[in-house]
């Protein structure tokens, strides 16, 4: 039986690229030397996007069950029975409820720990919305289904590593969802997942401010001197190197980031604009705080690409391969912490550094 890191994949919306991007991944064959990848879909649709695309280097090994995977070649659970219409480039409803047969499924093996980690396709956030899905999106489903209290959006590149304080809320609702004990809780798990995720043993965390020009010393906002100031110290007096609050445009524009291993952002937009715009096609969405591993591509369904076999499939393949990275170093953490238990000595102080633990 093979040891390798067991990957599995939700398909994501089925009339959008999900299925393109995977399978062109998939395509390469120096991935099955690092995983062993199993697609939550339907060998129907599947073959549907294989046909449309003229893709025919990639077949699957049909199973029932992810113990069942074949190390040698990609595998695909059939999620659903029944035959599907699919209409590239449309959004309806038909592409969110098997978007969700797949999420979900993969889901259930993720928990039980039939599963290593879990990539997920792009999904359409709107399409998808059912009795069983009230959850702006992938990150906050999977928030609860891992019974967490908290997690982070974590947009990762080896160069770039941004969160985000608040996620998928409306605009309006940013700066009364902005706190003082909402900062310090990212802080540390942004910390946390630096040193255990990413093996960086003294992080150093840039934090934004949230107004224009940080506020300005309180002429264009009082949100930095009364909420995020103290929240950066009340973070320093916990163990966590971090400095701040910076005005979002000129820290990005003159570089400032590169002297930082992450950025804590206080918004969505303020965080991932730059964050793509730097790099889009690399980036990868991690979210951190999970008990399991869950990585997605940066970019979105691309219903206007669908079909054309015009989708870039690489942040795709660098959200598998830094799902293996941070399960394989998860891993090792374990090991030498157990290692060390074992021995019956006193556990020292690593690079993990796991006196900051916020999990």
């Amino acid at each position: 039986m093979s040891n390798k890191i067991k990957i599995g994949i939700s398909t994501g919306d089925i009339n959008g690229i999900g299925m393109e991007v995977i399978l062109k991944t998939l395509a390469e064959a120096s991935i099955l030397e690092y995983c062993t990848p199993i697609v939550y879909g339907h060998t129907k649709v599947a073959s549907y996007h294989r046909k449309a695309l003229g893709i025919n280097d990639v077949t699957f090994n049909i199973i029932t069950e992810a113990e069942a995977a074949s190390a040698k070649k990609p595998n695909l659970i059939n999620c659903w029975e029944e035959d599907v219409k699919i209409d590239l480039g449309t959004a309806n409803e038909t592409g969110g409820k098997y978007a969700l047969l797949s999420l979900e499924r993969a889901t259930d093996d993720l928990v039980k720990g039939h599963i290593d980690a879990l990539v997920t396709a792009p999904i359409n956030k709107n399409n998808i919305q059912s009795e069983t899905f009230t959850f702006p999106g992938h990150t906050e489903y999977l928030q609860q289904r891992s019974g967490g209290n908290d997690v982070l959006m974590f947009m990762i590149t080896d160069n770039l590593k941004v969160g985000v304080v608040t996620g998928h809320i409306p605009v309006e609702k940013v700066a009364q969802s902005v706190s003082r004990e909402k900062i310090v809780k990212k802080l540390m798990m942004m910390n946390e997942s630096l040193k255990k995720d990413f093996w960086i043993g003294k992080p150093k965390i840039a934090v934004l401010g949230l107004n224009p020009h940080a506020g300005d010393n309180g002429l264009l906002g009082t949100e930095e001197e009364k909420i995020i100031i103290p929240a950066i110290q009340d973070a320093f007096d916990k163990g966590v190197i971090c400095f701040g609050p910076y005005p979002a445009d000129g820290f990005f524009g003159n570089g400032t980031y590169k002297q930082f291993d992450a950025v804590l952002a206080m918004y969505h937009d303020q965080g991932l604009v730059p964050f793509k715009t730097i790099a889009f096609g690399t980036g990868v969405n991690f979210t951190a705080g999970l008990k399991f591993v869950r990585t997605s591509p940066d970019h979105g369904t691309g219903y206007d690409i669908a079909g054309k076999n015009l989708a870039n499939p690489s942040s795709f393949a660098e959200a598998v391969y830094s799902a293996i990275h941070i399960v394989k170093r998860r891993r090792e953490q374990e090991a030498m912490l157990s290692n060390q238990l074992r021995g019956g000595g006193k556990v020292v102080e690593t690079a993990f550094d796991l006196k900051d633990d916020a999990s």
